[in-house]
């Protein structure tokens, strides 16, 4: 007897019920190219089948060296559809970086958008795999017609993605991503962001990014408009919120102090939801979105998670506070998503630490929306796991209310004369001050203190403000020794993914 009781959960359905429900719906916006979601779906099964024209076999792993593109987001459901393995690369990589990327994941075929033609052209000479770029794409996809057939049933634990580590401490890991986990994550971030079919969602996180948080898919089986933005530019930004009545885009801290801090900033006549991740955001920042008609919800997750494994779940008691009371229950990173189990906070023996927002332990994560481990390394797959869940390093609390909060990254934790500083406190104090656009603190060596705390910060354009200054202001609101004792004024190094590099900045003190 047939089981008509189960179907593998893969994101590539759920382009099928758009392209149903929301035909005549615009599905993407990619400069002049607009497409609705009858559009969208007969580009992607012709996709998938000039993939199988290709030689791509199920299992198979096809690279995207793309920017924000309908081509990217063809690839996102296509390359599932077939039974291969998306590969996104990052574009803000080297070139030799690109090139470990390509080789290590075994790419057998490259697409690439106009933007990365020269680079993607480089690479498949060099590493002697196909290569189709955007100028030749849509001929490409005019010779294959769809045939159902090249579209394979899978199983949902099957490798869907392979999306890579940015490598700031050593080469890039394969992260492993399953159809189960990246179907059930885009329907937690369809739910948690209040997507829908009338949705006009801007793309300001990089698509290559944990598949854009499961974002690619999520926007889609809502029905929602994808509106394409190839580069990051806040000008730009401003402009397709006013103009394109933006609802929802995503973004790091980093990127939403830039739109903040725009000659264009100003309070738009709608409200917008805006998940920010990627690094704790400040207090400070948070307040500054507000008026502008910006409604920060904050998001907290890593490659190893799909993205966002954890959110801040807003109770509508909490609307009541005061400003800086809500401001700073805004900035923890909350509970798990709708799909993902309750995360931990574990001391060094795997044990739970009391949830009494301050015994710290790293954050653990577990469940349908962690990875399958890294590809081709047991040792590093080993190494993140303990009691039974994958280990975050970043130090957290439990608050009693089940929330919880990073207090630092394990590596970024600054022992002073015995003490812990965590870097984030200090970081948020900072970011307090009128003139401080950005900032990172990290430990120097010190000959009688072990570490002192040394701050990196990037100034508001047209402010000036000295040190001392700033000294004296964290002074009055921290304890002294969390004090910087040295303050430098720089435009702070950044991955490809919007962090901050603080091993950069600590070996910048040390030298």
């Amino acid at each position: 007897m047939a089981d008509f009781t189960f179907a593998p959960l893969t994101p590539a359905s759920l382009l099928d019920r758009s392209a149903a429900v929301f035909g005549e719906r615009v599905a993407v916006v990619d400069g002049a190219v607009r497409l609705t979601y009858a559009d969208l779906a007969d580009r992607c099964g012709r996709l998938a089948s000039a993939l199988a024209r290709a030689g791509i076999e199920p299992g198979d792993r096809v690279a995207a060296l793309c920017a924000n593109s309908h081509v990217m987001l063809e690839l996102h459901h296509a390359v599932p559809a077939r039974g291969g393995v998306l590969v996104s690369v990052n574009i803000r990589l080297s070139r030799a970086e690109m090139r470990y990327v390509l080789e290590h994941s075994g790419a057998r075929l490259l697409v690439a958008t106009a933007e990365l033609a020269e680079t993607a052209r480089a690479l498949a000479d060099d590493l002697g795999i196909a290569l189709v770029v955007e100028d030749a794409y849509d001929a490409w996809l005019d010779a294959a017609d769809a045939d159902p057939a090249d579209r394979v049933d899978v199983d949902e634990r099957d490798l869907l993605a392979l999306n890579y580590t940015s490598g700031t401490t050593g080469r890039p890991k394969g992260v492993m991503y399953h159809h189960r986990g990246a179907y059930l994550q885009a329907v937690a971030m369809a739910y948690h962001a209040g997507l829908g079919p009338g949705a006009r969602y801007l793309w300001t996180l990089p698509m290559f990014h944990c598949n854009g948080w499961c974002f690619t898919w999520a926007v889609t089986g809502a029905g929602g408009t994808h509106l394409c933005l190839r580069a990051v530019d806040a000008g730009e930004i401003w402009r397709q919120l006013r103009e394109e009545r933006v609802t929802h885009f995503s973004g790091a801290p980093t990127v939403l102090a830039m739109i903040a801090a725009d000659p264009a900033a100003a309070p738009l006549d709608h409200r917008v939801h805006v998940d920010v991740g990627g690094a704790p955001p400040s207090p400070a920042l948070i307040g500054r979105l507000g008026p502008l008609g910006l409604d920060v919800t904050h998001l907290y997750g890593l490659t190893e998670t799909f993205g966002p494994v954890a959110i801040n779940e807003w109770q509508p008691e909490w609307d009541a506070l005061g400003t800086s009371e809500r401001d700073r229950l805004r900035a923890r990173q909350g509970i798990g998503n709708l799909i993902a189990r309750p995360l931990r906070v574990l001391d060094a023996d795997g044990d739970d630490v009391p949830a009494d927002g301050e015994t710290v332990g790293e954050l653990a994560a577990r469940g349908n929306d962690v990875m399958l481990g890294y590809y081709r390394d047991e040792e590093a797959t080993a190494a993140v796991t303990r009691s039974g869940c994958f280990l975050t390093g970043d130090l957290a609390v439990m608050h009693p209310d089940g929330y919880v909060e990073i207090r630092d990254r394990r590596k970024d934790v600054i022992i002073s004369g015995g003490e812990n500083v965590a870097s984030v406190e200090v970081e948020r104090v900072l970011d307090e001050h009128p003139a401080v656009l950005e900032c990172a603190v990290v430990g120097a060596p010190d000959e009688t203190w072990g570490e002192v705390p040394v701050a990196f910060v990037t100034l508001r354009d047209g402010v000036v403000v000295d040190a001392d200054e700033l000294r004296a202001f964290v002074r009055e609101r921290i304890a002294g020794f969390k004090v910087p004792r040295r303050i430098e004024f720089a435009d702070l190094p950044k991955t490809s993914t919007g962090k901050v590099q603080k091993n950069v900045l600590r070996s910048r003190v040390r030298d």
